[in-house]
């Protein structure tokens, strides 16, 4: 009987061996804790209007200054952090949940069923992905949940294409024969057979495609498409900065969203590094 206990700790003991990678996985704890409770480690509320404290630098009182109608930006930035996150996670789900059940289908079934669902993806695939996301955006409207689809819409494909190629070749193992010589169903030997053994490509495809996811919503909210008030993102609180005279007199308001969005995005792929690492054969040898 596999011992998944040993094997956990071993894959552990590889992660732990990358350095990187563990100061990206406590970075990103560190960061996606802050935004979560960010409600309750700060007195301020993110969306209150002081109109009497507006534009106000770092001081004791507003750890990172205020904005142009008094809203503390400490608050608000974890708090437009934790949409970000919510929205990265989100998306990414919804990628793979599209790209990893049409993935398994192509690959097990092949024939037209393959041909159909590749096609798709050569399709989807061609477009450029800005001008993509920009029309999604422009035509279902903006908003959380809706930027949420829209990027999961557009992610989809690379899962598809990574856990067809792994279902192509587990299809042809002996264990797989083994279930339909015992009468086993398609959909029992896909979910107890083939799916459970792509879980390291969807855990790094997932750890990669939510920089994308983040950096998507970033762009889209900057182009005033994405998170829209009184929800704020890292992304729309980065636009305010498109004003010439924010850019340069009032660095407190962006700045710290960009560097919070350049600090997670590397963290996550310091994480990524970490799980590849740890699911790839080649380096899991002792």
């Amino acid at each position: 009987m596999i011992n998944h206990t040993s094997i956990g700790a071993a894959r552990w003991k590889k992660y732990k061996s990358n350095k990187m990678a563990v100061v990206g996985l406590l970075m990103f704890l560190l960061i996606t804790l802050l935004c979560m409770f960010s409600r309750v480690l700060f007195q301020f509320d993110p969306n209150a209007i002081d109109l009497n404290a507006t534009l106000l630098p770092p001081s004791a009182t507003h750890w990172l200054g205020t904005d142009q109608i008094g809203r503390d930006m400490l608050a608000r930035t974890f708090a437009a952090g934790r949409i970000s996150l919510l929205v990265g996670v989100a998306s990414v789900t919804l990628a793979v949940l599209i790209g990893a059940t049409l993935g398994a289908l192509s690959g097990y079934f092949g024939g037209w069923v393959d041909s159909l669902i590749m096609r798709l993806v050569d399709m989807v695939m061609t477009f450029p992905p800005i001008i993509v996301l920009m029309t999604l955006a422009a035509v279902m409207g903006s908003g959380t949940g809706k930027t949420v689809i829209v990027i999961g819409l557009l992610s989809w494909p690379l899962v598809c294409r990574l856990v067809r190629a792994r279902i192509l070749s587990l299809r042809e193992m002996e264990f797989v024969a083994a279930a339909k010589t015992m009468g086993a169903g398609h959909a029992y030997i896909m979910c107890k057979h083939c799916l459970p053994n792509t879980i390291d490509v969807l855990v790094v495809f997932s750890s990669l495609g939510f920089v994308s996811a983040i950096m998507a919503e970033a762009g889209l909210s900057f182009l005033g498409l994405g998170v829209q008030f009184p929800d704020a993102s890292w992304g729309s609180l980065i636009s305010i900065a498109r004003e010439a005279s924010v850019l340069k007199q009032y660095p407190w308001i962006w700045l710290p969203s960009g560097i919070f969005i350049v600090v997670t995005a590397l963290s996550a792929n310091f994480i990524g590094d970490g799980l590849r690492q740890i699911f790839d054969s080649k380096t899991t040898k002792e």
